[in-house]
């Protein structure tokens, strides 16, 4: 599948994702999908097994923002925030394509931590 109409599915993916619409969020999964959480050590195997478990999830998220999408061929990462009640959490999306749906997402998240004083001599300050 060409790289443009990857970036096309996956810009409509995160703009579904961004505004709740569960339906159109899945739409980029394959039936048999496999979605791991190394963090937490769990696996969702199936379209709807995942998306049953993002519409029931308690928090749902009040901003969503897509910082940037890399990949080429079959392999694509996602770097975004997402924001659960006032919390953002770093994420990054490695997602593995066939035949244009995705069969293995792998997803990471990362609460935000201040930056230690001794290394500001070093560094530049991002948003």
């Amino acid at each position: 599948m060409e790289e443009e109409k990857i970036l096309e599915i996956l810009d409509a993916h995160w703009q579904a994702s961004a505004v709740g619409d569960v339906n159109a969020e899945h739409n980029i999964y394959d039936d048999n999908v496999i979605c791991d959480y190394p963090q937490s050590g769990e696996r969702i195997v199936g379209r709807n097994n995942l998306q049953a478990l993002r519409s029931h999830h308690p928090g749902k998220p009040s901003g969503f923002n897509v910082k940037r999408i890399l990949g080429k061929g079959d392999l694509w990462i996602t770097e975004y925030t997402i924001t659960y009640q006032e919390q953002s959490a770093y994420t990054v999306s490695i997602m593995e394509f066939r035949d244009g749906k995705i069969v293995h997402e792998t997803q990471y998240f990362a609460d935000a931590f201040e930056a230690p004083a001794w290394r500001s001599q070093w560094v530049q300050q991002i948003a």
